[in-house]
């Protein structure tokens, strides 16, 4: 963890200090080692949050795109259950900032207990996902003769197999510094949806600093999509080129080719 209690308030880790976990209350240690990033271990072997995982460079440095007070976020459920979201914005979204592989069966359980939920994973752990999304990108159908939004097919690509079929918008970071990969939604027989999405219009959508106008148009598209997935699935002709470009969220200048 980033944080812990210290003296009652969040700290993060520096040498020689301990503190509390905000989850369970046990008493905690810093670690700042070299190899690592510096963290919070629990003093004991406890596992307080089975959803949490060991951070990277990549996950800290995602978390720390957005402010200090919305980042490890204890959320509780009527039942008791709680959990660490990474991030929860201002507007009530959970941000989740997947590096290692993910059960679906926990996937699924995570897309159940946030009730608005958006994953950004790490499209880079595995060498051969670069390669297999470019290919499902470059063989896609542009969608309404949209060359930046296109219906993709999964079954060579491994990342979209794991990720296509979350409910929960979710984003593809292939490491690349201007652009996100959208996973829009999945359509039928081992398709997906993909539009590449600016990473710096993702993060100052959701940060404390987005204009209103902005983080309004990013909730109402992901309420759409649904919708628009379906119509163009079932409709035809002029009336499915209409209604998917009239959306200017997805009108992105950003390089678009891996």
């Amino acid at each position: 963890m980033k944080f812990a209690l210290v003296n009652g308030q969040r700290e993060e880790a520096r040498p020689n200090l301990s503190g509390e976990c905000p989850v369970c209350g046990r008493l905690m240690v810093a670690r700042c080692g070299e190899v690592r990033v510096r963290h919070w271990a629990h003093k004991q072997s406890s596992v307080c949050d089975p959803w949490w995982e060991n951070e990277t460079e990549w996950h800290r440095a995602w978390k720390d795109q957005f402010p200090a007070d919305w980042q490890e976020h204890v959320q509780h459920a009527e039942t008791g259950e709680r959990h660490i979201a990474d991030v929860k914005t201002s507007r009530g979204w959970v941000i989740e900032f997947q590096h290692s592989y993910l059960k679906p069966e926990e996937r699924r359980s995570r897309d159940l207990f946030y009730s608005k939920l958006m994953w950004v994973v790490d499209g880079t752990r595995r060498k051969r996902d670069i390669e297999q999304f470019g290919h499902a990108w470059q063989d896609g159908i542009p969608v309404g003769g949209n060359p930046n939004l296109r219906k993709t097919f999964s079954d060579s690509c491994l990342l979209l197999r794991e990720w296509a079929d979350s409910p929960s918008p979710i984003f593809i970071d292939l490491g690349q510094a201007q652009i996100l990969w959208w996973v829009l939604a999945r359509g039928v027989n081992g398709s997906a949806y993909l539009a590449p999405y600016s990473r710096a219009k993702f993060i100052e959508s959701h940060r404390s600093g987005a204009t209103e106008m902005a983080a309004r148009e990013f909730d109402k598209f992901v309420s759409e999509i649904p919708k628009l997935v379906a119509n163009y699935e079932s409709w035809t002709g002029a009336q499915r080129i209409q209604d998917i470009r009239r959306y200017p969220i997805l009108r992105n200048r950003s390089r678009r080719r891996l």
